[in-house]
């Protein structure tokens, strides 16, 4: 089973090596230094699963790798157009493309460029970053990347791709029965949770111990589940009392990745997270006081980061 993964960051080269040892052929696309260290010395993974290193083949050039039957796509939202274009090598007739990114968007994008034949949904679960080059640690959580079929079918692709992840000691492979169902719920938590680190500019713990910082919390998970419902997603109030169940369990001086780019001077996802959601309320016509509050907070920052700035 052959399996490029178009961005070996925190999320791509952590499964990418959980992938390699469960006996696929993996190839990495990554770039700058920490490509070039990989290249010279492999990747070496830091886990709460156990240490391990993998000497995978990693180019930025797809064409170096040829047709896989497996894309992972784990580029930022904002990157997904610019590697649209260079995805053609990697595609056979039978190629699946997934994106394990954050946004509800993606799959759309990908499928009106390569065709919907080729796109799955996709999503992770994880915390883990780029510690130095050529090098992920993976700090916390389930290791789990959950995929299904776009128009809701059950394929023999992604029950043969289960069963690839099942053979990994460090992961989870989860076949979806609803992709989408399981896209907005994860998207649901990212906009209440990334909203308000980044808005407030203070952990998870500091927000959820003042009443009038948890409202914006819950108020921007139940306007999120209310678009979804909008767009024909049936996303439960469970959903919801859930991920605030789990929100009032995080770790004490936790952040999210928009916050830590956000301050940092990095390109931030804001317009893939609050920017589609206040889009698509406005098509619905639905109130999103919360989120359209948090989107101008922090637009500014997503100019001041913009590249060409």
């Amino acid at each position: 089973m052959k399996i490029a993964v178009y961005g070996a960051g925190g999320i791509g080269g952590y499964f990418g090596g959980q992938l390699a040892s469960a006996g696929a052929d993996v190839h990495l696309i990554a770039r700058g230094s920490h490509l070039a260290a990989i290249q010279e010395d492999g990747l070496h993974i830091e886990s709460i699963h156990g240490d391990f290193h993998v000497n995978l083949p990693a180019t930025d050039d797809p064409a170096e790798i040829g047709e896989c039957d497996y894309v992972l796509v784990c580029v930022k939202s904002f990157d997904t157009e610019a590697i649209i274009e260079k995805l053609g090598p990697l595609l056979g007739s039978e190629t699946a493309v997934i994106s394990l990114q954050n946004g509800v968007d993606n799959e759309r994008k990908l499928a009106a460029e390569i065709g919907e034949e080729h796109v799955m949904g996709g999503l992770a679960y994880i915390f883990s970053t780029i510690s130095e080059p050529g090098h992920v640690q993976h700090a916390d959580g389930p290791a789990r990347i959950i995929f299904g079929e776009i128009d809701g079918t059950r394929s023999n692709r992604a029950e043969r791709l289960r069963r690839l992840c099942k053979r990994a000691d460090g992961m989870e492979g989860v076949h979806s029965a609803d992709i989408w169902i399981d896209l907005w719920e994860k998207f649901m938590f990212i906009c209440a949770q990334a909203g308000s680190t980044a808005a407030i500019r203070l952990p998870i713990d500091e927000i959820r111990d003042v009443d009038e910082s948890w409202k914006l919390f819950c108020g921007l998970l139940e306007e999120a589940r209310d678009v979804a419902v909008a767009e024909g997603v049936e996303v439960t109030d469970t959903a919801l009392e859930e991920w605030i169940k789990f929100a009032k369990n995080l770790d004490e001086g936790t952040y999210s990745s928009l916050y830590h780019d956000m301050v940092n001077g990095n390109r931030m996802e804001l317009e893939a997270l609050h920017g589609t959601l206040v889009r698509k309320a406005d098509e619905h016509d639905i109130s999103v006081p919360w989120t359209r509050s948090v989107y101008a907070v922090l637009y500014p920052w997503a100019v001041r980061n913009a590249p060409d700035q």
